[in-house]
């Protein structure tokens, strides 16, 4: 099989990413323990390549490739792979491999691998890392979890505030610790308080005899290190930062927060409330089905508990069903209405209080506009539904009563996608958690009530 899949440009499998080919290539070359064709398959692609192949094919062909390929994983590998895979990988690895890897790694990045590993892998990886690498990483952990402090790297490049441009370059051309990457120069006091910063840009374009106070940009901020890291993506997102330096209780400077590492918390949001609204919280494609299984059967055993509440209320009007059968078809229009609807609401709700765009000072405003952006919507569906009602099933009676539900099913649906997840950020719940249950239950049950009540009075 090797011999075909190889067939072909590997380059431009190489520039465009992982194609199936090149996937099925490197599963070719493990399965036919073929160390040099694996190794020119892989020494091309970025480390965030290799780690999604690693993600993507199966365990037992993942073990494999470490086993044949283990001596090439280093830090950066490390870094890009998936929470739910790096304990196996690590696992895998020669503990002289992992030592090295790891003394390759920002302390941000040695944190962020720290945080999932049993308590013996810590302390291995601890034990591999230079002393002050070691006091440093160890420094960032005793921060909370989801805090700046976990999430800021402490290789830091600062300068006292009153230097000029030249003294700042001369010491960076001296300086043999600088981090690979780095976009500010922090100013501090004597008593290394943040009080600026300068970007690498305006200190290669000023004068050398122009002072670093002179050149600090306006955009500077610094951050708590024990800021949750969401707010932490927010402030970067918000007031487009590069980096922010984090200060302690005392305001001294601890560490740097970089815009990759904030962007990394930003899109670990968006994906968290994607998955929340769905119900099936934390989830990747590499979990075991026991645990898919043990994520997803607690929200589907309260949407069925809610489904039964919804049927209670069917149930209630059974004899009016049984005289008019044509309502047993028409429900399900009326609830599907409703659920996208309040989907709709709720799904710009979630995001916008993620984003705090949604707030206290205009959640009035905003549930009036989504109370009025049902009305006009329900009515638009009731004239539809009225004329299906009357031509489509001879009754004009049963048109209006079904025209009068899609309205007041939509409105409620519209107000409960802002109001539920509203009163459950005040409640200091995740709205995106437990919103999308409540939302389809009061959609559900109330079309189901205002539909069948109304047929229940009018038609019989």
């Amino acid at each position: 099989m090797s011999d075909v899949v190889s067939d072909g440009n590997d380059e431009e499998d190489h520039d465009a990413g992982l194609s199936d080919r090149l996937i099925e290539s490197i599963v070719a070359a493990v399965d036919a323990q073929d160390t040099d064709r694996l190794s020119e398959l892989l020494e091309p692609l970025h480390p965030a390549d290799i780690a999604d192949v690693l993600e993507q094919i199966r365990p037992a062909e993942r073990r494999a490739l470490l086993g044949l390929w283990s001596g090439e994983i280093d830090g950066e590998i490390l870094s890009e792979i998936d929470d739910s895979i790096r304990e196996e990988v690590i696992n895998a690895l020669p503990r002289a491999v992992l030592a090295d890897a790891v003394r390759e790694l920002d302390t941000d990045d040695v944190v962020d691998i720290l945080e999932d590993l049993e308590e013996s892998e810590q302390s291995f990886i601890l034990d591999a890392l230079e002393d002050a690498d070691r006091v440093a990483v160890e420094q960032a952990m005793s921060f909370p979890e989801g805090s700046a402090g976990r999430l800021m790297q402490r290789e830091i490049v600062a300068a006292p505030q009153h230097w000029s441009v030249g003294e700042a370059i001369d010491y960076l051309r001296s300086e043999e610790t600088l981090p690979e990457q780095f976009y500010h120069v922090i100013l501090v006091d004597p008593k290394m308080h943040p009080v600026g910063y300068v970007t690498l840009g305006k200190i290669l374009s000023s004068r050398r005899d122009a002072l670093l106070n002179d050149i600090a940009e306006e955009s500077f901020r610094t951050i708590p290190a024990l800021r949750d890291e969401a707010d932490v993506a927010y402030m970067f997102n918000q007031y487009h930062l590069i980096s922010a330096p984090v200060v302690d209780e005392a305001d001294r400077l601890v560490g740097v927060i970089t815009i990759d590492d904030a962007m990394t918390v930003l899109d670990e949001e968006h994906e968290e409330d994607i998955l929340l609204l769905a119900g099936v919280g934390e989830s990747s494609l590499s979990d075991g089905v026991l645990e898919t299984v043990r994520r997803r059967f607690p929200w589907l055993f309260v949407n069925l508990i809610t489904a039964n509440l919804a049927a209670l209320v069917i149930a209630q009007f059974a004899d009016t069903i049984s005289l008019l059968v044509v309502l047993a078809a028409l429900l399900p229009i009326v609830a599907s209405m409703g659920g996208n609807a309040g989907t709709q609401s709720l799904t710009v709700a979630v995001r916008a209080l993620a984003s705090k765009g949604l707030t206290s000072s205009n959640a009035a405003r905003v549930i009036r506009r989504e109370a009025l952006v049902g009305l006009v919507n329900g009515i638009g569906m009731a004239l539809i539904m009225g004329a299906v009602g009357f031509w489509g099933y001879g009754s004009a009676l049963l048109g209006v009563v079904l025209g009068l539900a899609m309205v007041l099913n939509l409105v409620v649906a519209a107000l409960s996608g802002v109001l539920v997840p509203l009163i459950l950020n005040r409640m200091n719940v995740d709205p995106a958690l437990a919103s999308g249950t409540f939302v389809t239950t009061m959609t559900d049950v109330t079309g189901f009530f205002v539909f069948l009540g109304l047929a229940t009075m009018v038609l019989l």
